[in-house]
């Protein structure tokens, strides 16, 4: 009987989403409809060409006095020609009651409420309210009016125009559940821009900050330039380029992946303070704080050196912080970050003895380093040497300790080929890494300006480039001819732009100040182990009336388990459903992948899973899982995992290949839901 009653209820389950589907579809036909009707009545809205806007809903709002109209004594609205406005924007709300309603309207700005009556519209007002009765949700239209506030207090326009612009044929997302599948945000940002007022407040913020960031080097005597995408030689950072063919030329090029080498050639040409704002493109991992191309700004100012770029870095980002934020005190995912004090300065060096307990000046030689490295669990490879394993201390210890705005300065020579020796000790370079909320914010240096030496940093380069090191630089004799003809003491520094707009518009991924991030095409061929699991999580809200077809001829499932599990035991593991808000590869790790997931209690959890082999971090962010949350705490590569997600796992048949796939449930399951 309870069989009977599932297949039953799974197939009204089924007849129901079928029905949707249809009524969907009906409504879509419904608005093609209206718009054959208007443009066989001459009123298509695609003719029109433009439209005059006197003002925005903001500023009527926000300087209402100014623009509100009175009523008299017998409570008709006074309406002042000197107070008329004309407004444009799309229609989210739309309430039809008889001879008067009611809509609200959006534009870049706002939203503002429109009273629609029906005898106060143009020269023919019974035809124009009944063209305003048939518009839909998400069209665009023009309102002439006069403001006033409502019996209810509601700052409105009492419409005497409404003149639709263009015409939505599809229907935006329902408003009570909003747009909240984040990967459809960031494939349709149009859509996410209209749904959702905060995101839009983000890219404001961030092309504010881009701006600020102009007039204060502006300010300070910087000249912006703007330097080649397309290169030879991608050089000036550790990172592989993306390659092309010029078919004009007949030569293969690489998409640059740093700013450095041209903005230094223009140092030597006497330019002495330059900067471009520009991307960049690596041909590397997507995750929450990386994409493969990104906005960076690299700036050069010759006679000065790494501690001028520290005292330039210091003021801009305080100078950001209280123009963009309004308070030099800013707050990222719940910690406050002081930048009205000084930023505290460390070396390398003292950084890995405070936080790792290790004094580097007492090792000299790499088997010393390579011991000390095997003594804490710090995984290195045999080409690295000692100042490369000082780093991955550094990386394991340090990193996740620097929230407060921190420098970083003197770094080993081998992770820096493109910086000057400190004179005192050659071991180390004038270089210094901007830390803020454990995350690097801008790299700096003591430019290296020394013909001999920078050609065998290159040689050195090209050495592990043989080695396999597909991020090593190559020698560019361009710019060796450029630094023999002689460059002055430079410093120059890289900022990271979409970090530092996360940062200060408190923003989760990368992503989500990227209007366009790359993403995976929809229909790009994936692994076979990968095989169709982006939709798993999905297949709730399908509009697919036919089931997939499932090959499980080549899957061999595990024996169940003989011992039995009394019913107090199993209650005592505590299931709840999971919003995964951050994903990231584990450093130095090939299979775990970093969870921060949002559990329902108001404070981030993070669970390590071994699943890198499955999935990338990108395709999980925004995903509903199942995890166990009540298992005790446990430390994989230093990180402490609070909790278990849940996977199926199967062998192939005739195999010890293994399949796996994450458990994930529908959207609409809160965070924090308790499975029983």
């Amino acid at each position: 009987m309870n069989i009977n009653y599932f297949k039953e209820f799974k197939k009204m389950a089924q007849q129901n989403k079928n029905e949707q589907q249809v009524d969907v579809n009906q409504l879509l036909k419904v608005r093609r409809e209206k718009l054959a009707d208007l443009q066989e009545r001459g009123k298509d809205p695609f003719q029109i060409t433009k439209y005059d806007v006197t003002n925005h809903t903001a500023e009527i709002k926000d300087n209402f006095e100014k623009f509100e109209c009175e009523h008299d004594e017998e409570g008709k609205l006074v309406k002042d020609p000197a107070k008329l406005v004309s407004i444009a924007g799309r229609i989210m709300l739309k309430r039809v009651m008889g001879k008067a309603s009611f809509c609200n309207v959006q534009d870049k700005t706002g939203n503002i409420q429109v009273y629609v009556a029906r005898n106060e519209l143009g020269d023919e007002p019974f035809e124009e309210y009944k063209d305003f009765k048939k518009m839909d949700i998400g069209d665009i239209v023009g309102v002439k009016g006069y403001p006033f506030v409502t019996k209810t207090g509601e700052k409105s326009i009492h419409a005497t125009e409404v003149t639709l612009l263009s015409k939505s044929l599809q229907i935006l997302p329902e408003k009570h559940h909003g747009l909240t599948n984040t990967d459809l945000r960031y494939r349709q940002r149009y859509l996410d821009l209209i749904m959702n007022p905060e995101v839009k407040e983000t890219f404001i913020k961030r092309s504010k900050i881009i701006s600020e960031i102009r007039k204060y080097l502006d300010g300070q005597g910087f000249m912006e330039v703007e330097t080649p995408m397309l290169v030879h030689n991608a050089g000036g950072a550790a990172a592989r380029p993306f390659e092309t063919h010029f078919n004009a030329l007949d030569e293969d090029v690489k998409l640059r992946i740093s700013l450095e080498l041209y903005l230094k050639r223009l140092i030597v040409g006497g330019l002495e303070r330059v900067y471009e704002i520009g991307r960049v493109f690596r041909n590397e991992g997507v995750d929450t704080r990386h994409n493969p191309e990104f906005t960076l700004m690299e700036l050069y100012q010759a006679y000065t050196d790494y501690h001028g770029m520290m005292d330039l870095t210091e003021n801009l980002y305080r100078h950001l912080a209280e123009k963009v934020c309004g308070s030099a005190k800013i707050e990222y995912n719940g910690i406050e970050m002081d930048l009205s004090k000084p930023f505290e300065r460390l070396t390398m060096v003292d950084a890995v003895k405070k936080y790792a307990g290790v004094d580097w000046n007492e090792v000299e030689t790499v088997e010393q380093a390579r011991e000390l490295a095997k003594e804490h669990h710090v995984e290195f490879e045999e080409h690295h040497k000692k100042g490369d394993i000082l780093n991955l201390f550094f990386e394991e210890f340090v990193e996740e300790h620097l929230v407060q705005p921190t420098f970083i300065m003197d770094h080993p020579i081998e992770i820096s080929p493109l910086t000057k020796k400190k004179p005192e000790n050659p071991e180390y370079v004038e270089r210094f890494e901007f830390f803020m909320n454990g995350w690097e914010m801008a790299n700096a240096y003591s430019e290296l300006n020394d013909p001999i030496d920078q050609r065998e940093r290159f040689k050195a380069q090209e050495e592990l480039l043989a080695l396999g090191d597909e991020e090593a630089n190559t020698t560019d004799e361009d710019f060796m001819n450029a630094l023999e003809i002689g460059m002055p003491p430079t410093g120059g520094i890289g900022f990271g732009i979409d970090r530092m707009c996360m940062l200060l518009t408190n923003a989760a991924a990368i992503r989500d100040v990227l209007l366009f991030p790359t993403m995976k095409s929809l229909d790009s061929p994936v692994k076979e182990n990968k095989e169709a699991k982006s939709d798993e999580a999905e297949n709730c809200d399908q509009n697919a009336t036919v089931e997939e077809k499932i090959d499980f001829s080549n899957v061999k499932i595990e024996p169940l388990f003989e011992e039995e599990v009394d019913f107090e035991t199993f209650s005592k593991s505590d299931f709840r459903a999971v919003k995964v808000k951050e994903c990231v590869a584990v450093p130095k790790s090939k299979k775990l992948l970093q969870f921060t997931l949002d559990d329902g209690t108001g404070v981030d959890r993070t669970i390590l899973s071994g699943i890198h082999a499955y999935y990338e971090p990108e395709e999980l962010v925004g995903k509903t899982l199942i995890a166990i949350t009540n298992l005790p705490p446990r430390k994989m590569m230093g990180i402490e995992s609070c909790g278990m997600l849940l996977s199926a796992v199967n062998n192939l048949k005739d195999s010890e290949d293994e399949e796996l796939h994450l458990v994930m449930v529908d959207n609409h399951i809160p965070a924090g839901a308790k499975l029983y």
